[in-house]
């Protein structure tokens, strides 16, 4: 089964707007997807933040994510 284009063939912005469309649909897939779609989805979303994460390996961290930031919330 074809997981769609590699991910690092992709451009930055092809890249967000594959992220995005897979965000936008996570929920209906978790919650009506068959398991093996589900599966299907996870392994491309996963594939995606991957490669975002490579691109970016130094991008902007912000504290409030970080588990000192959590605890003190």
């Amino acid at each position: 089964m074809s997981t769609g284009v590699d991910p690092s063939a992709l451009s930055d912005e092809d890249l967000l707007r594959e992220l995005g469309s897979l965000y936008d649909t996570r929920l209906d897939a978790l919650r009506h997807a068959a398991v093996q779609a589900f599966g299907e989805h996870t392994k491309r979303m996963n594939m995606l933040e991957a490669e975002y994460v490579r691109r970016r390996p130094a991008r902007e961290i912000d504290p409030g994510r970080l588990r000192a930031g959590a605890r003190a919330r």
